[in-house]
């Protein structure tokens, strides 16, 4: 199981995602990939559907759908629409079960909404599903200036267990929520840095900088890609081209 977030929106986690379930299912191990949390638009979930070619419907793909296009905490201000950790986790695992009736080795990507501190409820975190699943982790980055301080922040979140003291809701539910809940501190994280249309001055220093902070975490890197990246076959074409770099993500 590996989770794909993003140190911020927009970074290119749902590319990665689909490069990575591309790369799998190619290569004929059986895989699933979830996107729960949408606001806004399904269209990332579409292209996760699209990919599985029909393995899973819509609904099962995106559980949580929130037309605006805000946080799900804001999104979901009426209670029939709030996102709870219980139902959250019987979701994927409902996913998940499915894996082991087909031949190992198997997969199952999760890609998240945004950051880690992301918030889907009240004292409810994106880093909170990773420590709950204890899954491997898969995080996104932007190759421009200020990669270096998002990155940091994200591994330290993460690493750190992301301390809930002062964090909202957490005086309320926190302390039950632990009780309630076996957490796991994540597993060593992988960094893919996502070179951008328009890098800057710090684009070519900040892969060997990063490696060089965060070792041994690995620090992979992507080009920027062309073309229409909502295309099975395009992204087919992508991924069998920079198919090493993904296996050093999965492995």
């Amino acid at each position: 199981m590996l989770f794909i977030t993003g140190t911020d929106t927009g970074v290119g986690k749902t590319l990665l995602t689909s490069l990575l379930l591309s790369y799998l299912r190619r290569l004929n191990v059986p895989t699933l990939a979830l996107k729960p949390f949408c606001s806004g638009d399904r269209a990332d979930a579409q292209l996760l559907y699209d990919l599985q070619e029909g393995a899973l419907t819509l609904d099962e793909i995106n559980p949580f759908f929130f037309r605006e296009p805000l946080a799900p905490l804001v999104a979901a201000r009426s209670p029939s629409g709030r996102v709870g950790s219980e139902e959250v986790m019987a979701h994927i695992h409902s996913i998940l079960d499915r894996l082991p009736r087909l031949k190992k080795p198997s997969f199952l990507l999760i890609e998240g909404v945004g950051g880690l501190l992301v918030p889907l409820g009240s004292g409810y975190f994106i880093l909170d599903v990773i420590r709950e699943l204890g899954c491997e982790v898969a995080i996104v980055s932007r190759n421009i200036l200020g990669t270096l301080n998002h990155t940091l922040l994200t591994i330290g979140a993460l690493e750190n267990g992301g301390s809930h003291r002062g964090r909202p809701g957490f005086a309320k539910q926190g302390i039950r929520r632990k009780k309630q809940l076996q957490l796991h501190r994540p597993r060593q994280p992988k960094v893919v840095l996502m070179q951008q249309k328009q890098g800057d001055s710090s684009s070519a220093s900040n892969p060997h900088v990063l490696a060089q902070l965060l070792a041994p975490i690995p620090v992979l890197e992507l080009p920027f890609f062309r073309g229409n990246l909502r295309n099975p076959q395009v992204l087919e074409q992508i991924e069998k081209k920079f198919e090493k770099t993904l296996a050093q993500i999965v492995v």
